[in-house]
């Protein structure tokens, strides 16, 4: 299920576990309204039977005086009432959270999407699209700030939301349109309803722009999470060179080495520099994402 946003984590969190309810309800389903009146619980009221039960077994071991069917009366009895008592009590608890449940699913209508609403085609954009917001989330480069990790934290749920939202209207209305279709045409309804199969066509192609967007900017964090990897271990390198010096003059090996330490350097100079480029260009990349971010005209005045 993928869910609007806006919508506050505690619900949220109950709505991505209530698959079953809402399969009921899309099956029909609805729970029953509580009585009005204040009678008492199914599960009093088995307890008071219980106790009515227990009263006449009562009576019954003291008239015939045997031992055996009092001990029953006085253990086995209240034991069955307890699990009479609990086993109803555990219905209603269930009753109840299903009931609210139910409740919340039908307060956010319209503000989740479930896999089952989008046809086929819209489950591999909608595919593309997380693995692509799990690409961005999951860098390291994002986690430790080197992106704008409290932006994406922010947009990149709302894209795929959007995303889903928008795929799920075009799954409903393209199944339709195929019905209508699979019945046959005449050649005047024929006329009007290939412009609608074209209108979402171009549609799905909307959706599909929004994708690739996403795939761009996870690409370029891609590429930064490789230079910034490959930075930090030759830091890492880096940091251990007056060892590799020391132990180089020690062996007499300096005309082999000596290039390759410069190299060394050379190359961390290079990555340093390559690390900070993919960062800018995955920022760059995420303004794209942004609707109210100015997109900058290319060959602009100022422009590198």
């Amino acid at each position: 299920m993928v869910v609007d946003p806006q919508i506050p984590p505690d619900d949220a969190q109950v709505l991505r576990q209530s698959g079953r309810v809402l399969v009921k309800m899309r099956q029909g389903w609805a729970p029953q309204s509580r009585r009005a009146s204040p009678g008492a619980p199914r599960g009093m009221v088995r307890v008071f039977a219980g106790v009515v039960l227990f009263g006449l077994l009562l009576g019954l071991g003291a008239a015939s005086r045997g031992l055996g069917l009092l001990v029953l009366v006085l253990f086995g009895v209240p034991m069955v009432i307890g699990l009479f008592a609990r086993q109803d009590l555990a219905g209603e608890d269930e009753d109840d959270t299903e009931r609210q449940t139910y409740e919340l699913l039908r307060r956010h209508e319209g503000r989740y999407v479930l896999l089952d609403d989008l046809d086929e085609s819209a489950r591999r954009l909608l595919a593309r699209a997380q693995r692509a917001v799990a690409t961005v989330t999951g860098s390291r480069v994002n986690t430790e700030g080197l992106l704008d990790d409290a932006r994406n934290a922010v947009m990149l749920p709302a894209e795929e939301w959007e995303i889903a939202r928008l795929l799920a209207k075009l799954s409903a209305l393209r199944a339709k349109h195929r019905e209508t279709v699979s019945r046959g045409l005449t050649p005047e309804v024929e006329a009007v309803a290939e412009p609608l199969a074209r209108a979402l066509d171009g549609s799905e192609d909307a959706v599909l722009a929004r994708v690739e967007a996403l795939e761009r900017y996870a690409a370029n964090v891609t590429e930064a999470e490789r230079a910034y990897n490959a930075h930090e271990q030759i830091e890492e390198l880096r940091g251990r060179l007056h060892q590799y010096e020391e132990l180089v003059a020690e062996t007499g090996a300096d005309a082999f080495a000596v290039p390759e330490l410069d190299r060394l350097a050379a190359d961390a100079d290079r990555l340093e520099q390559a690390l900070r480029r993919s960062v800018s260009s995955a920022r760059e990349a995420f303004r794209y994402l942004d609707p109210g971010a100015p997109k900058e005209v290319p060959g602009a005045p100022g422009e590198p």
